[in-house]
């Protein structure tokens, strides 16, 4: 079939799909019953484990104490026992890898008995660690390809989960990976580190406000963005289904500048998916709230209540992988990269972070009266100051060459890291600034105007939607965050630069010998010396224009514009000061997360660029110059019956072929911008290569691609178009 026939066959296709017979029922199985069934949760714990054991595998998950290696048999008895009566006849280490996706390897629970037949088994110590092959995941240069040992290591604060399958089922259980000199190669690794340091560093400080807390937990919600298109488009567009992202397209009459797909009614088809896809998360205990149309065409959401920051990052991966594997049910693709189509907007993962007591509290909740909550403001200075301090580590924990495309673009926020409080908040810090905070604003009430609506409570202030960092009522929403990327590596940053802010308070405050309301003096002037310090992150306005870029550059604040000018603050001196002092990372740790970053930018732009040449020489140029043939010829004719072709079909014809010369001028530019090597320079130099080279020439061919779109006859064109892929449902 040629290209022209498969994007004429994606578009029948599409109209002749005939939604199938329900695949859920909530009725004869209530939301209730579902939630959690495949968790090998507190519940079933609470019910197969001792009670000697039960209690002890809950002092580890729920206070961090370390875990005590005999409660293992018991539980992967337990375990098995459990998970073979769910149907399971495999288990795997599930992992978080530095590929940004999961892994996993499956063994069979069955061992022969050397008598014909075999007993499932499954021990404390295969529970414990596992031995996957470690050299063929990325590490950064910490293994070398033939030292191929790794361990994965049970992480008992995940619940183990079961992953269905139409011919069987799975026992996952969540593990850290590591190599063999103890190393992290995962993500999970410094995140749990990052947990511990914010807990002990923010226990300090509320045992000085007379807290009996032991354990601070880092918990956070992130709103996942995605979009949905018929798969049958998705098949014809080898960009989409290499890069994930269009890399050609022109734009299309209606976008998403009427404002009408945002919070629309659901498509039907879109809609049985997500009920489909709620179902199976919430049977893996995933607890999903909202879900919404977005802003773009063809764009979604769906959002989860907060949970702790460790079971949130597995939570979220489960909902991108369960997300996929559902769509395709529904003859739909997810689409899951920061942006897939060019002038609409990208799509992020806003990720909602606070911290919470083990007595129930919310730390960043300012309550009825917060400028008297001398707590909640030592906190809120806190999260201030490491912002403040540290926003280009908080810009590496979000840099890619795919959120190279939509920071700053359609809806999402500037690459410029600042703080958005609010107008009671604001008001609040500057009556700190000038010796105390006396008042706090307040919103009233909100009459709308006709009788029969009730009176409505408002908020103090406005929201922001252009903040990359905005306080949103008891947490902080970091909007900057890839919708593809795994948020654990947000969060460790966040947590470890929390961590520091909240050693620095405490010892300050320690120094004085005071506790509780004693305190209260020296808290205002250690808050006023804070805020006078990062006032310059503090900003309320519009982070979009170019009055505020030129003012954040007057403040002092950092602008990496692209991911390439951010990876090296990971490893400057002082990021590797503040990892290590912390324990999250090691300086060998660090850079082998430079190296694995700078090489993935590489490898990208590497893989775009052999993909847009492949592409406009192979299925667009041919389509340009068929159609060039036919005006030719029809012009022919004209000139052989002896009538003289008229201007503008003359113009048309040395437009095309003008156009068509300048895009085979620009594959030959790119050709060559790909080809260039420079033997002996570093993954920096490639990175650069990369973006000061291939993508201009990239650019530069789909600009006159995307002219060409406009001009071929539309049953010559092979690529499905932006109108087709995010309209036609």
């Amino acid at each position: 079939m040629s290209s022209v026939s498969a994007r004429q066959a994606a578009i029948a296709a599409v109209h002749a799909w005939q939604p199938v017979g329900p695949r859920v029922n909530y009725r004869d199985t209530p939301v209730g019953e579902l939630y959690g069934a495949n968790v090998f949760s507190d519940e079933v714990m609470r019910e197969r484990l001792s009670d000697k054991v039960y209690r002890a595998l809950r002092a580890t998950i729920r206070k961090g104490e370390p875990l005590d290696p005999e409660v293992a048999d018991e539980v992967a008895k337990a375990m098995k026992d459990w998970a073979i009566e769910k149907g399971a006849t495999h288990y795997t280490h599930w992992f978080l890898p530095m590929t940004g996706l999961t892994a996993e390897k499956h063994d069979s629970f069955l061992t022969p008995t050397g008598e014909g037949k075999a007993l499932a088994e499954f021990s404390g110590k295969e529970l414990i660690r596992g031995e996957p092959d470690a050299s063929s995941f990325p590490s950064g240069g910490i293994r070398a390809t033939f030292e191929a040992r790794g361990y994965t290591a049970w992480d008992p604060t995940s619940p183990a989960f079961i992953l269905e399958n139409p011919n069987g089922t799975t026992l996952c259980i969540p593990t850290a990976f590591c190599s063999w000199t103890g190393e992290a190669l995962d993500k999970k690794t410094p995140l749990l580190r990052s947990m511990d340091a914010v807990s002990k560093q923010a226990c300090r400080l509320l045992k000085l406000f007379g807290s009996t807390a032991s354990r601070v937990t880092a918990t956070c919600g992130p709103e996942q963005e995605y979009f949905l298109i018929d798969r049958h488009f998705y098949f014809a567009r080898p960009d989409l289904i290499n890069a994930g992202r269009t890399l050609f397209g022109a734009r299309p009459p209606k976008g998403q500048e009427m404002e009408d797909h945002y919070f629309g009614a659901i498509p039907e088809r879109v809609l049985a998916c997500m009920l489909e896809t709620e179902m199976e998360l919430y049977k893996l205990g995933v607890p999903v709230k909202t879900r919404h149309n977005e802003v773009a065409p063809s764009q979604y959401e769906i959002a989860p209540v907060f949970e702790n920051a460790n079971v949130a990052t597995d939570h979220n991966m489960l909902v991108m992988e369960t997300l996929k594997r559902v769509a395709s049910r529904y003859g739909l693709q997810l689409l899951l990269h920061e942006k897939p189509f060019a002038g609409v907007n990208g799509s992020g993962k806003h990720l909602n972070w606070s911290l919470s007591d083990d007595e129930g509290n919310n730390l960043l909740k300012p309550g009825e009266t917060p400028h008297e909550n001398a707590q909640f403001l030592v906190f809120l200075c806190a999260v201030i100051r490491a912002v403040y301090r540290h926003a280009d580590l908080l810009r590496v924990s979000i840099a890619s060459a795919a959120n190279d495309h939509r920071l700053g673009a359609n809806e999402a926020p500037p690459a410029i890291i600042s703080v958005f409080l609010g107008d009671m908040l604001t008001d609040i810090v500057e009556q700190i600034e000038a010796g105390g905070a006396k008042s706090a604003k307040t919103g009233g009430t909100l009459k709308i105007g006709a009788d029969v609506l009730p009176t409505l409570p408002r908020d103090a202030g406005d929201r922001n939607r252009t903040s990359p960092f905005a306080f949103t009522g008891n947490k902080f929403e970091f909007r900057a965050v890839g919708s593809s990327q795994s948020i654990a590596g947000p969060n460790v940053v966040l947590n470890t630069i929390v961590a520091e802010s909240l050693d620095y308070i405490a010892t300050e405050l320690e120094k004085t010998g005071k506790t509780g309301e004693a305190l209260n003096p020296e808290i205002q002037k250690l808050l006023q010396s804070i805020v006078k310090e990062c006032k310059p992150i503090l900003f309320n306005g519009d982070n979009y224009s170019e009055e505020w870029h030129k003012e954040a550059e007057r403040r002092g604040l950092p602008n990496r514009r692209n991911t390439v000018d951010s990876l090296p603050d990971l490893i400057s001196p002082k990021s590797i000061a503040l990892f290590t002092r912390y324990g999250v990372f090691s300086e060998r740790e660090l850079h082998s997360r430079y190296e694995i970053l700078l090489e993935n930018y590489k490898k990208t732009i590497h893989i775009e660029g052999n993909l847009t040449a492949s592409i406009a020489q192979r299925q667009i140029l041919p389509a340009a110059l068929r159609y060039q043939a036919e005006v030719a010829e029809s012009i022919g004719e004209l000139k052989d019956a002896g009538v003289t072709p008229p201007k503008r079909q003359l113009e048309l014809l040395h437009d095309l072929s003008k156009t068509i010369d300048d895009l085979q001028t620009s594959i030959a530019k790119l050709n060559e911008a790909i080809a260039h090597d420079e033997p002996g320079t570093d993954t920096l130099a490639h990175a650069r290569h990369a973006r000061d080279v291939v993508i201009p020439a990239m650019n530069a061919v789909r600009s006159y691609a995307d002219k060409l779109e406009g001009m071929v006859a539309d049953d010559l064109w092979p690529l499905p178009t932006y109108q087709e892929m995010l309209f036609i449902k």
